[in-house]
């Protein structure tokens, strides 16, 4: 089916192509991609293109890089050019989607309906950038897609529709994202059809009571914590996968953990202590209950199983992991 909605998309990593798929599929011209700049990443440190730009590219979409879109920051030339690009191609709104830039308002104001963002929170609830990590990390129950109609503030705009789907006690940041990613596809591309036919979206204030912010994830809070609870270190490891990974220390060496859960024991070991080494898992004592390790990697190693990586492993009941401020 083709559709006359002219939508500009504006995101950058795979949770944002996954919405300009659906977008794309559904028929609705595509008359500009805006994407971050091309980032060194991998072992080489090559330039990689964003996922977004890989699938504007591969469906012949027009594509802008900018690395700022105002026209006060660093970039004023390269704000100026984009904003300038944006008003001579006729559109009717912008999608934004993980996008990574501040949109400032005179750039909101382009498309006659505003730019609508797909948000992956229950908004207000974890505003900001790591909204699937920190839902896991906080034990929330369920979490969901947001569609947004932007303001100049962060996350702060009116609510257009919603999408909830429960956190299964194994979902990992990995698994929810994608599970998350198809949501936003589903929702935004609803929208659209919507606001073809009847010119407009309903959408409600976003309450100010329980507003939280979900930080960025640091490298540093990789580190485990003995001293805390084996549930909350367990719901940690899992929203730290893909990146950056819980991280335990041994003897200077830092191991990666990709796999953990409380089990049911009793000890009065410190945190921190191997009580048990089995092949389901490395059994650690924490500052309240035990987490069993049940997914490893050594540095320059690959994740693996407990049971494969005890056989290269010289782990022992009695070993104590190092605590945060011991490293």
């Amino acid at each position: 089916m083709s559709h006359t909605l002219r939508v500009v998309f504006a995101g950058t990593p795979g949770f944002a192509a996954a919405a300009l798929a659906g977008i794309h599929a559904a028929g609705f011209p595509v008359p500009l991609v805006l994407t971050q700049p091309d980032r060194p990443a991998g072992r080489g440190m090559k330039l990689q293109a964003s996922a977004v730009k890989r699938f504007a590219e591969e469906h012949g979409l027009a594509v802008a890089q900018p690395p700022s879109l105002r026209r006060t920051g660093k970039f004023p030339a390269e704000a100026t050019a984009a904003i300038e690009q944006l008003k001579a191609t006729p559109h009717d709104v912008m999608v934004v989607a993980a996008y990574g830039l501040l949109l400032p308002q005179e750039v909101l104001d382009i498309a006659p309906h505003g730019c609508i963002n797909i948000h992956a929170s229950l908004l207000p609830r974890w505003r900001g950038a790591a909204p699937i990590h920190r839902a896991i990390e906080a034990g929330d129950a369920q979490t969901g897609i947001t569609l947004m109609q932007m303001d100049a503030g962060l996350d702060t705009g009116a609510m257009i529709s919603e999408a909830r789907t429960p956190i299964h006690p194994d979902d990992t940041t990995a698994t929810l994202h994608d599970r998350l990613a198809q949501a936003g596809a589903t929702l935004i591309v609803d929208a659209l059809v919507e606001l073809e036919r009847s010119g407009k979206l309903h959408n409600v204030p976003q309450p100010a009571d329980g507003a939280t912010y979900a930080a960025k994830i640091d490298k540093h809070e990789a580190t485990l914590d003995w001293r805390r609870p084996a549930a909350a270190l367990a719901r940690q490891v899992r929203a730290f996968d893909p990146f950056p990974g819980g991280v335990a220390t041994l003897d200077g060496t830092a191991l990666k953990i990709w796999a953990a859960a409380p089990v049911e024991m009793r000890t009065d070991a410190t945190p921190g202590t191997i009580v048990e080494v089995a092949p389901d898992g490395v059994a650690v004592a924490c500052g309240e209950g035990v987490l069993r390790l049940t997914q490893l990697q050594k540095p320059g190693g690959k994740r693996l199983p407990a049971r494969e990586f005890l056989a290269g492993s010289t782990l022992a009941a009695g070993q104590r992991f190092q605590l945060p401020d011991e490293q």
